[in-house]
């Protein structure tokens, strides 16, 4: 067993664990953060975990270290195999755990893996996450009678749930790109049992990813469903990350709809079933997602990025859809309020199958001139202490608000740009919108002009 002081502590990151298979990320670890995990359910009144994985090769020994030391402590664990991350949030409500965990690394390189975590209902998050590692070093585990094992195949109760749920109006024909992620396990029968015609991209699931990279984030990683819908018949196009919590979607004529554009889709789609519904969505989002909600009868609500955040505030303010610009959309009307891909890709098909052109509900959300997410990197530690001193002493030109709950978001009478510390890698993610080109080229200037004095030497990315 490795011992408790020489974990690798950055791997314990701001909304789950993450490090590379076998150097950060080790068996032993893993067996500790199930002790861990253990321990701190049972201190909550739990005493069932359900676990799973993505497609990853490293999965199956991370899963049985996660669950030999989740035993340990008295745990029950069920082991629901290769799945979706939504699929381990469904099973641990559906079968009454209220804990589930998901041996994952998303969309990180092969290299990576690493862990989700839902205790006792709570997603954990920043200090609840830290609180685990602390555990670990003081060696605070719980040691009862050895729990059960068994294993558990939840795949068509979970299908049949959305089955149950979701009805389109007519039959649609739509191209799916599963990335060769985890998502694939369910992901083509799923959407024919909706009514779908589907054309499969790489729906069988590769650990080494051999095709592209399961990010849909990337439009370089949606060139194939680019292609596709232009080469055949299909009029929509969905596409998922490595373990299905974030979505794609492409139009016929190729527009990639981002997922900000998508919450509007949801939030109008919902809000006519909850008016006054409160929509949280993060910093990194268009300025049209607000006068959107208000004009769908629903309260909008800006917040800190970051899934697990998300989910914490939307339990709070009792949130019946909310979303993020990474792709994490959250329906809680009809569903349970996790970020699914795979419900939500249901859902928008629900919504355009009403449409003789599908894409024609899409193509007329609202829409900007923006910048992808622009990463500026630097070193471990600077982005939080650059962004925290920037926030007492940067004056920016004309703005009309300065919004300070993740990072410095300034909105300008035209646009707005935002400046944020990434709380997973080393970077300041920066993202700008605008009226206008020229309008984008003074914000981006005004914001170049109270950040490259921060760090002269570090080239800006835009």
């Amino acid at each position: 067993m490795t011992s408790t002081t020489n974990i690798a502590t950055d791997i314990f990151k701001a909304y789950d664990i993450r490090g590379i298979v076998d150097k950060t990320l080790t068996v032993e670890t893993v067996e500790l953060i199930g002790r861990a995990l253990g321990s701190e359910a049972i201190k909550r009144g739990g005493t069932t975990i359900v676990i799973g994985r993505d497609g990853r090769h490293s999965g199956p020994k991370l899963s049985q270290a996660l669950a030999r030391g989740m035993q340990s402590t008295g745990i029950n664990v069920i082991d629901i195999g290769v799945v979706a991350t939504p699929m381990v949030y469904y099973a641990a409500i559906e079968l009454g755990a209220k804990s589930g965990v998901m041996v994952t690394g998303s969309h990180n390189p092969p290299e990576y893996n690493g862990i989700k975590m839902v205790i006792e209902g709570e997603t954990l998050a920043l200090d609840a996450i830290q609180s685990l590692l602390r555990r670990i070093q003081a060696n605070d585990f719980l040691s009862n009678a050895v729990g059960t094992y068994r294993t558990q195949n939840i795949n068509d109760a979970y299908m049949a749930r959305i089955v149950g749920d979701v009805k389109l109006k007519r039959k649609m024909k739509i191209v799916m790109d599963c990335g060769n992620g985890s998502p694939a396990v369910v992901a083509q029968p799923l959407f024919e049992a909706l009514g779908c015609e589907v054309i499969p991209l790489f729906c069988e699931v590769d650990g080494n990813f051999p095709n592209h990279h399961p990010d849909p984030s990337q439009p370089k990683n949606l060139v194939d469903v680019i292609r596709a819908l232009k080469e055949t018949d299909a009029e929509l196009g969905i596409a998922f990350d490595g373990d299905g919590d974030r979505l794609g979607v492409v139009t016929k004529d190729g527009e990639i709809i981002f997922p900000d554009r998508q919450l509007m889709l949801f939030a109008a789609d919902v809000l006519a079933r909850s008016p006054g519904g409160t929509v949280i969505f993060d910093v990194k989002c268009s300025r049209n997602v607000a006068p959107w909600i208000r004009q769908h009868g629903g309260v909008p609500l800006m917040w800190k990025t970051g899934h697990s955040l998300i989910k914490l505030k939307m339990k709070e303010v009792d949130s019946p859809i909310s979303g993020e610009m990474s792709g994490h959309i959250f329906i809680k009307e009809r569903w349970y309020g996790f970020d699914d891909a795979l419900y939500c890709g249901a859902r928008l098909l629900e919504i355009v199958s009403g449409f003789a052109d599908a894409s024609a509900p899409l193509k007329a959300l609202p829409d900007a001139i923006s910048t992808p997410e622009l990463n500026w990197k630097l070193a471990e530690g600077e982005p939080h202490a650059i962004i925290d001193k920037l926030k007492e002493t940067a004056t920016f030109t004309d703005p009309i608000e300065i919004i300070t709950i993740d990072g410095l978001r300034i909105e300008y009478a035209d646009g707005f740009g935002l400046a944020r510390a990434s709380n997973t890698t080393p970077v300041i993610v920066l993202r700008f919108e605008a009226d206008s080109e020229a309008a984008l080229t003074r914000i981006k200037e005004d914001f170049r002009r109270v950040l490259q004095p921060a760090r002269p030497e570090v080239a800006l990315p835009f």
